[in-house]
Protein backbone atom coordinates (compact mmCIF):
# COMPACT_ATOMS: atom_id res chain seq x y z
CA UNK A 1 0.00 0.00 0.00
CA UNK A 2 1.33 3.58 -1.04
CA UNK A 3 2.20 6.00 1.82
CA UNK A 4 0.60 9.26 2.22
CA UNK A 5 1.75 12.14 0.69
CA UNK A 6 3.50 14.43 3.77
CA UNK A 7 3.62 17.47 2.13
CA UNK A 8 1.37 20.18 0.49
CA UNK A 9 1.51 19.32 -3.65
CA UNK A 10 0.60 23.07 -4.42
CA UNK A 11 3.76 24.79 -2.10
CA UNK A 12 5.79 22.38 -3.97
CA UNK A 13 4.57 22.78 -7.67
CA UNK A 14 4.67 26.58 -6.89
CA UNK A 15 8.47 26.48 -5.76
CA UNK A 16 9.19 24.83 -8.74
CA UNK A 17 7.50 26.65 -10.71
CA UNK A 18 9.86 29.36 -9.30
CA UNK A 19 13.11 27.75 -9.67
CA UNK A 20 12.28 26.58 -13.71
CA UNK A 21 11.51 30.41 -14.34
CA UNK A 22 14.30 32.11 -12.62
CA UNK A 23 16.71 28.91 -14.54
CA UNK A 24 14.66 27.65 -16.81
CA UNK A 25 13.98 23.63 -18.07
CA UNK A 26 17.77 22.91 -18.82
CA UNK A 27 19.07 25.27 -16.00
CA UNK A 28 16.94 23.52 -13.67
CA UNK A 29 18.32 20.12 -12.24
CA UNK A 30 16.00 17.62 -10.05
CA UNK A 31 18.88 18.63 -7.36
CA UNK A 32 17.79 22.26 -7.80
CA UNK A 33 14.13 20.96 -7.58
CA UNK A 34 14.49 19.21 -4.60
CA UNK A 35 16.21 22.30 -2.70
CA UNK A 36 13.52 24.18 -4.13
CA UNK A 37 10.61 22.04 -2.91
CA UNK A 38 12.26 20.60 0.07
CA UNK A 39 11.37 17.05 -1.20
CA UNK A 40 13.24 14.01 -1.90
CA UNK A 41 13.84 12.94 -5.42
CA UNK A 42 11.57 9.89 -4.68
CA UNK A 43 8.60 12.19 -3.71
CA UNK A 44 9.33 14.38 -7.00
CA UNK A 45 9.14 11.44 -9.21
CA UNK A 46 6.38 9.83 -7.61
CA UNK A 47 4.00 13.07 -7.29
CA UNK A 48 5.18 14.16 -10.73
CA UNK A 49 6.53 11.73 -12.63
CA UNK A 50 9.67 13.31 -13.73
CA UNK A 51 11.51 16.92 -15.01
CA UNK A 52 9.89 17.30 -17.58
CA UNK A 53 6.03 16.70 -16.26
CA UNK A 54 6.89 18.63 -13.22
CA UNK A 55 7.95 21.39 -15.29
CA UNK A 56 4.38 20.81 -17.70
CA UNK A 57 2.65 20.93 -14.63
CA UNK A 58 4.37 24.42 -13.20
CA UNK A 59 4.21 25.78 -16.86
CA UNK A 60 0.25 25.11 -16.89
CA UNK A 61 0.47 26.58 -13.09
CA UNK A 62 2.47 29.77 -14.50
CA UNK A 63 -0.02 30.07 -17.60
CA UNK A 64 -3.26 30.42 -15.62
CA UNK A 65 -1.97 32.60 -12.58
CA UNK A 66 -0.61 35.26 -14.92
CA UNK A 67 -3.97 35.13 -17.20
CA UNK A 68 -5.89 35.52 -13.60
CA UNK A 69 -3.77 38.21 -12.87
CA UNK A 70 -4.47 39.69 -16.58
CA UNK A 71 -8.17 38.90 -16.48
CA UNK A 72 -8.32 40.70 -13.09
CA UNK A 73 -6.98 44.02 -14.72
CA UNK A 74 -8.74 43.79 -17.53
CA UNK A 75 -11.84 43.57 -15.64
CA UNK A 76 -11.33 46.59 -13.90
CA UNK A 77 -13.94 49.59 -14.87
CA UNK A 78 -11.08 51.84 -15.71
CA UNK A 79 -9.40 53.56 -18.85
CA UNK A 80 -8.36 51.10 -21.34
CA UNK A 81 -4.84 53.00 -20.75
CA UNK A 82 -4.80 52.75 -17.52
CA UNK A 83 -5.67 48.90 -17.61
CA UNK A 84 -2.73 48.12 -19.93
CA UNK A 85 -0.29 50.50 -17.63
CA UNK A 86 -1.23 48.35 -14.81
CA UNK A 87 -0.23 45.19 -17.04
CA UNK A 88 3.03 47.05 -17.80
CA UNK A 89 3.56 47.36 -14.11
CA UNK A 90 3.97 44.03 -13.73
CA UNK A 91 6.78 43.78 -16.17
CA UNK A 92 8.21 46.81 -14.76
CA UNK A 93 7.86 46.01 -11.00
CA UNK A 94 7.70 41.96 -10.06
CA UNK A 95 5.42 41.07 -7.61
CA UNK A 96 7.68 40.25 -4.16
CA UNK A 97 9.34 36.76 -4.37
CA UNK A 98 8.62 36.66 -8.42
CA UNK A 99 11.76 36.04 -10.17
CA UNK A 100 12.50 38.74 -13.02
CA UNK A 101 11.24 37.86 -16.70
CA UNK A 102 8.67 35.39 -17.88
CA UNK A 103 8.56 31.39 -17.60
CA UNK A 104 6.41 31.81 -20.94
CA UNK A 105 8.83 33.86 -22.54
CA UNK A 106 12.16 32.11 -21.53
CA UNK A 107 9.82 28.33 -22.13
CA UNK A 108 9.24 29.93 -25.75
CA UNK A 109 12.81 31.04 -26.54
CA UNK A 110 14.36 27.87 -25.07
CA UNK A 111 11.68 24.84 -25.83
CA UNK A 112 9.09 26.26 -28.22
CA UNK A 113 10.60 25.27 -31.07
CA UNK A 114 11.79 22.07 -29.90
CA UNK A 115 9.32 20.06 -27.72
CA UNK A 116 5.66 19.99 -29.60
CA UNK A 117 3.60 19.25 -26.08
CA UNK A 118 5.27 22.93 -24.73
CA UNK A 119 4.85 24.62 -27.88
CA UNK A 120 0.87 23.66 -28.12
CA UNK A 121 1.04 25.01 -24.55
CA UNK A 122 2.23 28.24 -24.84
CA UNK A 123 0.04 28.09 -28.05
CA UNK A 124 -2.81 28.09 -26.05
CA UNK A 125 -1.55 30.46 -23.38
CA UNK A 126 -1.11 33.16 -25.97
CA UNK A 127 -4.33 32.94 -27.82
CA UNK A 128 -6.28 33.05 -24.75
CA UNK A 129 -4.43 36.21 -23.62
CA UNK A 130 -4.73 37.31 -26.86
CA UNK A 131 -8.59 37.15 -27.01
CA UNK A 132 -8.95 38.88 -23.20
CA UNK A 133 -6.39 41.70 -24.31
CA UNK A 134 -8.22 42.20 -27.93
CA UNK A 135 -11.96 42.25 -26.36
CA UNK A 136 -11.20 44.76 -23.80
CA UNK A 137 -9.52 46.85 -26.66
CA UNK A 138 -12.50 46.34 -28.78
CA UNK A 139 -14.86 47.48 -25.86
CA UNK A 140 -12.85 50.50 -25.50
CA UNK A 141 -12.83 51.37 -28.97
CA UNK A 142 -16.57 51.06 -28.63
CA UNK A 143 -16.92 53.69 -25.94
CA UNK A 144 -14.22 55.92 -27.78
CA UNK A 145 -11.12 55.42 -26.16
CA UNK A 146 -9.48 54.22 -28.83
CA UNK A 147 -9.41 55.38 -32.14
CA UNK A 148 -12.19 53.88 -34.44
CA UNK A 149 -9.61 52.76 -37.55
CA UNK A 150 -7.23 51.05 -35.33
CA UNK A 151 -7.07 47.02 -35.20
CA UNK A 152 -7.80 45.91 -31.69
CA UNK A 153 -6.12 42.45 -32.72
CA UNK A 154 -2.81 44.19 -34.29
CA UNK A 155 -3.25 46.53 -30.97
CA UNK A 156 -3.75 43.46 -28.42
CA UNK A 157 -0.53 41.85 -30.03
CA UNK A 158 1.41 44.90 -29.96
CA UNK A 159 0.80 45.14 -26.31
CA UNK A 160 1.59 41.74 -26.26
CA UNK A 161 5.05 41.70 -27.62
CA UNK A 162 5.92 44.94 -25.85
CA UNK A 163 5.85 43.02 -22.34
CA UNK A 164 7.64 40.18 -23.80
CA UNK A 165 9.71 42.14 -24.78
CA UNK A 166 9.82 44.24 -21.61
CA UNK A 167 10.44 41.20 -19.71
CA UNK A 168 13.18 39.58 -21.75
CA UNK A 169 14.82 43.22 -21.49
CA UNK A 170 14.46 43.18 -17.54
CA UNK A 171 16.09 39.54 -17.00
CA UNK A 172 18.72 41.21 -19.21
CA UNK A 173 19.14 44.18 -16.38
CA UNK A 174 17.18 46.89 -17.87
CA UNK A 175 16.24 49.43 -14.95
CA UNK A 176 12.36 50.68 -13.73
CA UNK A 177 13.23 53.95 -15.43
CA UNK A 178 14.21 52.46 -19.25
CA UNK A 179 11.16 49.62 -18.61
CA UNK A 180 8.64 52.49 -17.75
CA UNK A 181 9.61 54.75 -20.70
CA UNK A 182 9.16 52.14 -22.96
CA UNK A 183 5.11 51.07 -21.19
CA UNK A 184 5.20 54.94 -22.06
CA UNK A 185 5.76 54.69 -25.26
CA UNK A 186 3.65 51.75 -26.05
CA UNK A 187 0.71 53.63 -24.13
CA UNK A 188 0.97 56.69 -26.20
CA UNK A 189 0.87 54.18 -29.42
CA UNK A 190 -2.30 52.67 -28.31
Amino acid sequence: MARPRTFDEERALDAAMRAFWATGFTGTSTDDLCAATGLGRSSIYNTFTGKRELFLAALRRYSDEMYGRASEIFGRPSPIRDRVRALFEQAIEPLPGDPVGCLVVNSVVELGGSDPEVAELLHRDGERRLVLMRDALAAAQTAGEIAPGRDPEALARFVGATISGMRVAARAGTDRAALAAIADTAIAAL
